[in-house]
C-alpha cells in the first residue's frame, strides 16, 4: 500500500464507546466500514448511536439529509473477526483497555490478516506494541481518538519501530481525508501528547481541590475564562512565543512555581469514587445532575462542541 486513496475498506474491531463515532467518520470520507463486536446487544446500540448521530451532524449543516442513508449504509457489520477484516485495507482495534482481550483479539487478527493491512489500535493506555504478535509490528500504528469520536478533531499517531515511515504518512493522509486533525508522533510515549498535559493539570487541579483552596466550579470558571480560550488562538509553545521566552525560563529561576506533592489517588477523587459518584454516567461527582435530562445536556454539549470546533479549524486555517 503506497497510499491513502487506496484504503477503501476499512475494518472496526470493537463497537462500544468510540466504535460507531470512528465508523462514522470513516464512512462520511468515503469509505466502506466493517464494524465487529461480541455483544449483540452492543452492536445495536452502536447501529442506533450511528445513525443518531449522522442525523445530528445533518442538522448542523456538516452533512446533508439525503447523505443521512448512504453514509449509513457505507457501515455494515459481522458476527466475526475473520468475517470483518476480509478484504480490509486498514484495521482499526478499539476494544477494551484489558492487556488479555487485546493479546487474544490480536492473535485472531493475526490468523486471517494480509501482510500489506495497516493495523491500527486506539489504545489510551497500553503499549500494545508489545502485545501484537512480532511479526505484525512491521504493520503497526497506534491512532489514539479522543471521545466524542466524530466530534473531537485530534487523533494522535505513532507508529511501531518496525513499521516504515510511509505507514504511519498513510494513516495520518487518511484521517486528514475523512476531516480529523492527526498529529504525527517521532515516538511512542504512554499518554501520547494531550493525555500527558491533562493529567499534568489534573494533578494541579487536585491538589488544589484536596487543600481546599478553591471549589471545581472556580477551577471551571477560571480555565474557560483564560488559558483554554487563549490556547484555541496560540496554543502552548506559541503563547510561550508571545509571551517571551525569557519570561518563561525566569519563571523556572525564580522557582515560580513548585509542583504539588506525589500522591498514589488524591483525596478529593478517592470520596466520590467511594461514594459511587461517578460523574455524568451515575448521575452526581463534582456536579449534581440528578433530575436533569442526560439526553438533552448531552445534545446542548455536542452542539457547543460543534461550535467551538468551527471557531478552532477557522484558526488553525488561518494560524497567527
Amino acid at each position: 500500500m503506497k497510499t491513502a486513496d487506496e484504503v477503501k475498506n476499512i475494518t472496526i474491531l470493537g463497537a462500544g464507546t468510540m466504535g460507531p463515532g470512528m465508523a462514522q467518520i470513516f464512512a462520511m470520507g468515503g469509505r466502506k466500514v466493517t464494524m465487529w463486536t461480541r455483544s449483540e446487544a452492543t452492536r445495536e446500540k452502536a447501529k442506533e448511536t450511528l445513525h443518531k448521530s449522522l442525523e445530528t451532524f445533518a442538522e448542523e449543516g456538516l452533512l446533508s439529509k439525503n447523505q443521512i442513508e448512504s453514509t449509513y449504509g457505507l457501515v455494515t457489520f459481522k458476527l466475526t473477526v475473520e468475517e470483518a477484516v476480509a478484504g480490509a485495507n486498514f484495521v482499526m482495534e478499539t476494544i477494551v483497555e484489558n492487556k488479555d482481550a487485546k493479546i487474544d483479539l490480536y492473535k485472531q487478527i493475526d490468523s486471517c490478516i494480509g501482510e500489506d493491512v495497516i493495523l491500527a489500535s486506539n489504545t489510551s493506555g497500553l503499549n500494545v506494541f508489545d502485545l501484537v504478535p512480532a511479526r505484525r509490528l512491521k504493520q503497526m500504528v497506534i491512532a489514539h481518538w479522543y471521545a466524542p469520536a466524530q466530534l473531537i478533531p485530534l487523533v494522535e499517531v505513532v507508529k511501531s519501530e518496525q513499521a516504515p515511515e510511509s505507514y504511519a504518512d498513510i494513516t495520518v493522509d487518511l484521517l486528514e481525508k475523512c476531516g480529523k486533525t492527526p498529529v504525527l508522533m517521532k515516538k511512542f510515549i504512554r499518554g501520547y501528547i494531550a493525555n500527558r498535559l491533562q493529567m499534568c493539570i489534573n494533578q494541579e487541579i487536585f491538589y488544589l481541590l484536596d487543600n481546599d483552596f478553591c471549589s471545581p466550579e472556580d477551577v471551571d470558571k477560571a480555565v474557560k475564562a483564560s488559558f483554554i480560550p487563549r490556547a484555541v488562538v496560540l496554543g502552548f509553545c506559541k503563547r510561550a512565543d508571545f509571551g517571551g521566552l525569557d519570561m518563561t525560563a525566569n519563571n523556572f529561576k525564580n522557582k515560580s512555581y513548585t509542583f504539588p506533592p506525589a500522591v498514589d489517588m488524591p483525596a478529593t477523587l478517592a470520596k466520590h469514587i467511594e461514594k459511587g459518584e461517578l460523574g455524568f454516567k451515575s448521575g452526581k461527582g463534582f456536579y449534581d445532575y440528578t433530575g436533569i435530562d442526560k439526553q438533552a445536556l448531552l445534545a446542548k454539549r455536542d452542539k457547543q462542541l460543534f461550535e467551538i470546533f468551527r471557531i478552532a479549524k477557522k484558526f488553525m486555517d488561518d494560524p497567527v
